[in-house]
């Protein structure tokens, strides 16, 4: 040690220089204003990694690769940056900041499925998408442009489109980069985010190394398409009726899959659920799996699997029962990646358990979460039966969060009004029929099934039975399931035809559909770490914690929070200030939720309103947080999903694609 600081005296006082680039910092330099968290840099096509700027070693880097900046130095007229994969200091090397752009906030992109709307356009300039999003009706200059470009047609203010098929970012992760964006009310009224994206695929590998393409195959991919459809049926007490009817449904449903030739193509599964066992032992089970879709062969197989199912013999608890259970042990059980579309109709004449009093610790949104990362559609057959008059609002206004649909972007909810076994045999029924409509257009190659240009076939049965009348619930029932079996074809083509995310590079779109602003284009992600992830749940379950303490005493839950930020936050300082009266004051949350494009609860909650709130208010609060602790502990767990954005990163470094809506 002694040695090494001699020898950089006499460095400094001999005027020799011993290196031509800075020393390596202990960690990456901080973003401008900010306490911990650092600069970063996405790469762009054909960036080079070099040992020292100038240097001629270069070696390519995977385009998007994610790095942390440690130093910056001038050489030759051009800024280079040292850069790492991680925090700790283990730099890699030195990249020209040209072939870079900054990322402030780990921001990225999925895809909305584009079945129910118009593909969007990605324009070369702001100014461009902007005029056209001051028009009076937009959609009137967008879809005709659209259709010509789709036709081979050039437009100079297009420099890409959106793929016709869905891209799913959780069957193939992809980055659109969000580096901009700004916020924009139409002539309309309509609120429209205009993001500034990045995205590019690989860079294909030179002519000698690219392998011939095989030759395309006679079999299209939708002639394999699967269908599993997986009832989740409440099994307490007063569903005798409907667990009977739903076997017969069954029964009859195998018969037309059997006359349309889909016999191999569709497949039911069910699971049953009640309440906590412990509270009363006789209910036998909080949940169980009768049927697994992907071990059924026919209709025989699938009663004999569900003979047993009976209604339970002793009444639970109270009149909601778990069904968050039932759907998670649906969603964590059934091989849902053996198929391509994917259906769980929840059976019940009651509400959910939810939050504390559910097994899942969960609320309906992250439930809905966890089955549209899965690609699951969840509709609710909701018995409105006149015994749970006094439930119905509260078991529909959760119902229709739990249900709604990602690809939709509107609740799969259907209540069955009076209860009624015939009408519930009637959903079942125009519910099956429009599946296997869709399965057997998708088994003769159209990829189209679902849409406006098969809407004449989709009338049709599949086993040529009349239509029946028009009954509107019933039609939207037929017309909803139909669009989304074209929506999860385009998914299944998607994945099938390894669809990527278009190759541009500095764009501009909107996040709603110029047709229907009600409908988003995109969902944004942002893209935590492990540390990171690990940080906020450690932090919500103090903020939890202290709520618990705080309920009837609003100062002692805000003297815990300045006491936590004391402990825990980024600037202890923060904590002692008299002006920092909300969460976001405190700096106990960290800065990677600061600036993002969404409306925090959690960030903005301040003494006074916490205090207004009343006791049932702050139950809620505190219940929607503890099942987000619960989503994230399923994120830590689900390691298929996490994800490393340079060659080299640490396991820690690795990130998990979390939409906004998840975060607290």
């Amino acid at each position: 040690m002694y040695f090494r600081l001699f020898f950089l005296i006499f460095l400094l006082t001999t005027g020799i220089v011993a290196w031509s680039a800075p020393i390596t910092a202990a960690e990456p330099m901080l973003q401008p204003e900010k306490k911990a968290l650092y600069q970063r840099v996405l790469t762009r096509p054909g960036a080079e990694l070099v040992s020292a700027p100038g240097a001629k070693d270069g070696k390519l880097i995977d385009t998007f690769s994610r790095f942390y900046l440690y130093a910056e130095q001038e050489k030759d007229g051009k800024r280079w940056l040292q850069v790492g994969v991680d925090t700790r200091g283990d730099t890699k090397g030195w990249v020209l900041a040209e072939q870079t752009v900054p990322w402030k906030q780990q921001l990225t992109l999925g895809f909305t499925n584009p079945a129910t709307r118009e593909r969007m356009p990605f324009f070369g300039a702001r100014d461009d998408l902007g005029r056209i999003l001051a028009l009076d009706n937009p959609a009137e200059t967008v879809t005709p442009l659209v259709k010509r470009i789709e036709q081979g047609e050039k437009d100079e203010r297009i420099v890409a489109m959106e793929p016709s098929k869905f891209v799913d970012i959780n069957e193939q992760f992809y980055l659109l980069p969000i580096l901009n964006f700004d916020e924009i009310y139409t002539t309309a009224g309509h609120k429209v985010k205009t993001l500034q994206v990045a995205s590019v695929t690989k860079l294909e590998p030179p002519p000698e190394e690219r392998k011939a393409a095989p030759a395309p195959s006679p079999v299209t991919p939708l002639e394999s398409f699967r269908a599993a459809v997986v009832f989740v049926i409440d099994s307490t007490i007063s569903m005798r009726p409907y667990i009977d009817e739903t076997k017969k449904a069954v029964d009859r449903i195998y018969d037309r899959i059997k006359k349309a030739g889909v016999l191999d193509k569709v497949s039911f599964g069910l699971v049953a659920y009640r309440a906590d066992i412990a509270k009363i032992p006789k209910l036998e089970y909080l949940s169980k799996e009768f049927a697994d879709p992907a071990e059924v062969k026919d209709a025989d197989d699938f009663l004999g699997k569900v003979a047993e199912l009976r209604e339970a013999q002793v009444s639970t608890a109270e009149f909601d029962e778990d069904a968050f259970a039932g759907i998670i042990k649906a969603l964590e059980d059934i091989p849902w990646n053996r198929f391509g579309a994917r259906y769980l109709i929840l059976v019940t004449d009651a509400g959910a358990l939810k939050g504390d009093k559910s097994k899942t610790g969960m609320e309906a949104a992250q439930i809905q979460s966890e089955a549209g990362e899965l690609g699951v559609a969840v509709y609710a057959l909701h018995l409105k039966t006149p015994a749970g008059r006094a439930n119905h609002a509260s078991a529909e206004a959760t119902y229709r969060t739990l249900t709604k649909n990602a690809y939709l972007q509107q609740p799969l909810y259907f209540p069955v009004l009076t209860g009624s076994v015939k009408q519930f045999g009637k959903s079942v029924d125009t519910l099956a029929d429009s599946i296997i409509d869709n399965v057997r257009h998708a088994s003769q190659g159209d990829t189209v099934a679902g849409s406006a240009k098969t809407s004449k076939a989709a009338k049709q049965s599949s086993s040529g039975a009349a239509k029946p009348k028009a009954d509107p619930e019933l039609e939207r029932l037929r017309a909803l399931t139909q669009a989304l079996g074209h929506a999860m074809q385009l998914a299944y083509l998607g994945k099938a035809e390894k669809t990527r995310a278009p190759t541009v590079f500095d764009a501009w779109i909107a996040d709603r559909d110029f047709a229907d602003p009600t409908k988003r284009t995109v969902d944004v992600r942002v893209l935590l770490t492990k540390n990171q992830l690990s940080d906020l749940e450690m932090i919500l379950r103090k903020i939890v914690d202290a709520a618990d303490r705080g309920v009837l005493e609003p100062n002692s839950f805000f003297d815990s929070l300045r006491s936590i930020a004391a402990q825990y936050g980024r600037d202890p300082n923060l904590a002692t200030r008299p002006e920092a009266t909300r969460l976001a004051d405190l700096g106990i949350l960290g800065e990677y939720l600061e600036g993002l494009p969404y409306q925090s609860d959690v960030m903005h909650l301040d003494q006074d309103t916490w205090s207004r709130w009343g006791p049932q208010r702050q139950y809620d609060f505190i219940n929607r947080l503890k099942a987000k602790i619960q989503l994230y502990g399923r994120y830590n767990a689900d390691l298929g999903r996490w994800k490393a954005l340079a060659e080299g990163s640490p396991v820690d470094e690795h990130v998990y694609p979390v939409r906004l809506l998840d975060l607290p």
